[in-house]
């Protein structure tokens, strides 16, 4: 019987797929699982039987990465179950970054009480005139699920679209449109691009790429997008750039207090996955690869080790997380064959300092040894 804790309300159509051999709710101890949205678990003491964490949504700042490698506990979060959502708000800003839209609104509604409103509109309306996007160029920086749905949707609007992502997975590739064209680096989309939208992670390389230096290379009146992290952009190079005219609008899904009711900035309440279909998608995806790794070891869309799946053929499955250091495999063999138990099947994958083994046999005795090797985390045993 494995035991899930919900850290959040979690969409029942992911729930529900668990079988009866689970119990799942808020109050669980000693759990096996964690499935979380938003919830915080730096401070959360992890119980020794906890073996996976599943974030039901991409981003996992919300979860110690490192503590969990160290215990042993794998962190799954559910890449491109949001992309659907998140594209069709980046298109939405994409429109409201030209048209002034919410700047036209915000006008008409001080209109309320006047005479000759029809005519007031016609007279006032010509303050709020902005582009068309049918034939502008947008760069798009990161292309995993997200980016490449926007920049696919933006080519079927007429754009025409920059790339521009080092490590793009060849699901990506395979998946994005031949009219996309690939930036060689991200100084062209700077210097190319009449809007520019961020897709990509927050790492040490990325954060605050978006800055003063960078903003001076691109054109005037560029119009910036970010639907990815906050702190991918310098809110005060960003304002200083609106204050000089050379940017023409920004529009973020990330609320920090420096940029609210700030002229040529529209702040959206984080909505970017806001929708029924995304949180079913996600919950879904999250609770596929809780129940495959309790059940089969299956490792699917980690982000502290690497993916690694396999069919069952044996009637075990021994399942070894440990450092990623020399000679871990000759060690799993010398052990089981000294034990006569015969490998019929094994395979090792790392992820940068962690490693993870899987070795399928007919028979198990006395596994104590594997547990106590130096650079071992976990054994586990499926049977």
């Amino acid at each position: 019987m494995y035991k899930i804790k919900l850290m959040n309300k979690i969409s029942p159509k992911g729930t529900q797929l668990f079988g009866e051999q689970y119990l799942v709710g808020e109050n669980q101890k000693d759990e096996d699982g964690i499935l979380v949205r938003s919830a915080a678990l730096h401070d959360y003491e992890f119980p020794q039987s906890l073996k996976a964490i599943a974030r039901a949504g991409a981003g996992v700042n919300n979860i110690p990465i490192e503590k969990c490698s160290e215990q042993g506990v794998v962190v799954f979060n559910t890449p491109g179950a949001n992309a659907n959502a998140v594209k069709e708000l980046v298109l939405c800003a994409l429109f409201l970054s030209s048209r002034q839209i919410v700047e036209g609104i915000d006008w008409v509604k001080t209109l309320k009480g006047q005479e000759d409103v029809g005519k007031l509109v016609e007279k006032g309306k010509s303050q709020f005139v902005g582009p068309e996007i049918d034939g502008k160029k947008l760069g798009i920086i990161g292309l995993g699920a997200i980016g490449v749905s926007v920049a696919n949707a933006a080519i079927k609007l007429g754009m025409e679209v920059y790339g521009y992502d080092p490590y793009i997975s060849v699901d990506a590739a395979w998946g994005m449109s031949k009219w996309v064209k690939n930036a060689q680096n991200v100084d062209t989309i700077f210097t190319e691009c009449d809007y520019i939208t961020l897709h990509a992670p927050s790492t040490p390389e990325t954060k605050g790429m978006i800055n003063q230096e960078s903003i001076q290379k691109m054109k005037d009146g560029v119009r910036i997008l970010n639907f990815a992290r906050a702190d991918l952009v310098n809110s005060q190079d960003i304002l200083d750039g609106i204050a000089q005219g050379k940017i023409k609008k920004y529009i973020t899904d990330f609320a920090t207090e420096d940029i609210i009711n700030q002229k040529d900035v529209i702040v959206m309440p984080h909505l970017g996955a806001s929708t029924p279909e995304s949180e079913d998608n996600c919950a879904i995806m999250a609770v596929r690869e809780m129940m495959d790794y309790l059940e089969n070891g299956n490792i699917t869309n980690s982000v502290n080790l690497p993916s690694v799946k396999e069919p069952r053929t044996t009637q075990y499955r021994i399942c070894l997380i440990h450092k990623n250091v020399p000679n871990m495999l000759a060690q799993f063999a010398t052990i089981l064959a000294n034990k006569h138990i015969n490998i019929e099947n094994m395979v090792n994958k790392a992820k940068g300092e962690y490693a993870y083994t899987m070795i399928d046999t007919q028979d198990i005795a006395g596994l104590e040894e594997l547990e106590t090797l130096e650079n071992v985390i976990r054994v586990r045993v499926i049977k």
